[in-house]
């Protein structure tokens, strides 16, 4: 079994040799990751040396629009997608909410969709604000004790009416990883669309998207090692379908069709900096040269098998504690660590925990419906501790030993 050699992944991240940052635990990935080097190299080389409008008649522009060609390519082959099924735009609030509105025409009055409680709101307030229009929505509900989805129940929502269904791929208080496969194949049954919000699983390793079955998955690249972007799959069927959501002349181009504002060139081209740290990653690992997809599907399972490492005794010192409840089942779970002191404030215990250089924070994380839902009080929430592959042992020793002492 191939191990994931940390001191290089950590080479690749600059915030790692930072003065500034020596010494501290970063545990608040959930929120925005630490970007790689090649993220960075590739939005300074592109403000520097191609910082026109791209896609120009002459050199500077025709680099600059390859650039961002690039970035289109090698995500696709990542995500197992073809390029024109990847849009950028600012967030995947704003991603979500463009797509509510590119969706509503396409439906009738009465028509239904389904959406959770689990999820972060923007793949829920964008879909529920349709009711105000003549669509009809329906809450799958989570379990109100475990904040757990179970697909069974979705056998009494969906019906012939049913268009579209919304819900995360992990949610980022829950951690618990929804099986999308068979969430997406109940949905198909009825002819609905199946709209993933993979913005808390994506950062644990990119998804086989056409392997899942959804037909559009939406995640946010500054939680990926890249830029302040949203990035969202909408599968070829889908986007010949939606409205125009952009000026009316670019409703036959697909990269524009579902971005009301010009794109952000630099960003989108540093973008591709993600595909280039995922190579080096790969070729430190493997020697069999295959395509990206495989490489991504590999990295997967080396970053899964990784943050599990880490995660294992992390929740083995919550659950001998009796002061202390994690929110969520402690098994089939990203490393979104959501938990209540019985005893001290998440907002407290945040504040102590930096004073141990840990990175945490507190609060309701915009799942605002997941904490009600399970009746958590939204002041002060919960207190949220996440990492990914790049954590490593020393950092969760530093945790638990910084938890013991604030708790």
């Amino acid at each position: 079994m191939t191990t994931l050699d940390v001191n290089f992944i950590r080479q690749q991240f600059p915030a790692f040799t930072d003065p500034d940052l020596q010494g501290w635990g970063f545990f608040e990935n959930a929120g925005g990751s630490y970007p790689c080097r090649q993220v960075i190299e590739r939005l300074n080389a592109f403000y520097q040396k191609t910082k026109v409008q791209p896609y120009g008649p002459y050199p500077v522009s025709a680099a600059a629009g390859a650039k961002m060609d690039e970035a289109y390519t090698r995500l696709a082959g990542y995500l197992n997608v073809d390029e024109d099924e990847i849009h950028f735009g600012p967030s995947t609030s704003q991603n979500t909410y463009v797509l509510a509105q590119a969706f509503r025409p396409l439906w009738q009055d009465g028509d239904e969709i389904v959406v959770t409680n689990q999820d972060h709101e923007a793949n829920s307030g964008a879909w529920r604000r349709l009711s105000s229009s003549g669509i009809v929505v329906r809450e799958w509900p989570i379990d109100q004790h475990t904040g757990v989805l179970n697909p069974a129940d979705l056998d009494h929502l969906l019906n012939e009416n049913t268009r579209l269904v919304a819900f995360p791929h992990a949610s980022n208080i829950i951690g618990h990883i929804n099986p999308v496969s068979e969430i997406a194949a109940k949905a198909h049954q009825v002819g609905a669309v199946v709209v993933v919000d993979g913005v808390s699983y994506a950062p644990h390793g990119f998804p086989d998207i056409d392997a899942m079955g959804a037909d559009i998955y939406l995640f946010s690249l500054y939680k990926t090692f890249g830029p302040h972007q949203g990035l969202m799959v909408v599968r070829r069927p889908i986007l010949e379908k939606l409205t125009n959501q952009s000026h009316y002349f670019n409703a036959s181009s697909p990269r524009k069709k579902l971005i009301p504002a010009g794109p952000d060139h630099a960003q989108i081209a540093a973008a591709a900096g993600i595909a280039d740290y995922f190579d080096a990653v790969y070729a430190h690992h493997f020697q069999e040269e295959v395509e990206a997809a495989e490489r991504g599907r590999r990295l997967h399972t080396l970053f899964r098998q990784t943050e599990q490492t880490r995660l294992t005794p992390l929740l083995g010192w919550l659950n001998r504690r009796d002061d202390v409840q994690l929110v969520g089942p402690d098994t089939e779970r990203a490393p979104t660590v959501a938990i209540i002191s019985k005893n001290k404030k998440a907002n407290f215990l945040a504040r102590e925990l930096a004073e141990h250089k840990i990175m945490a924070n507190s609060g309701h994380f915009y799942a605002v419906r997941v904490l009600e839902g399970m009746g958590i009080p939204l002041d002060p929430g919960v207190l949220r501790l996440s990492f990914v592959h790049y954590t490593n042992e020393e950092e969760v020793t530093q945790l638990i030993e910084a938890l013991d002492a604030v708790l």
